[in-house]
């Protein structure tokens, strides 16, 4: 997938993001423009393979709750 091209901190503030449980995609496609697929593959070419892994089950489960007290 084709990034438009982002410079090391704006990665590193995205990947900060993503991490963190307090920030969603939504946030992060406001202020970088990036939606959450290109997230997803940014976040893929960054961390480590196992690091990738439990970040998405982390996120995953997260939205699951979440959809459980909606």
């Amino acid at each position: 997938m084709k990034f438009k091209l982002l410079d090391p901190a704006a990665v590193g503030e995205i990947i900060e993001m993503a991490l963190s449980d307090h920030t969603s995609f939504d946030q992060i496609r406001a202020l970088h423009g990036l939606g959450p697929d290109q997230v997803k593959a940014l976040m893929r070419q960054n961390l480590k393979s196992g690091s990738y892994r439990a970040w998405r089950r982390r996120v995953r489960a997260f939205a699951d709750r979440r959809e459980v007290y909606k």
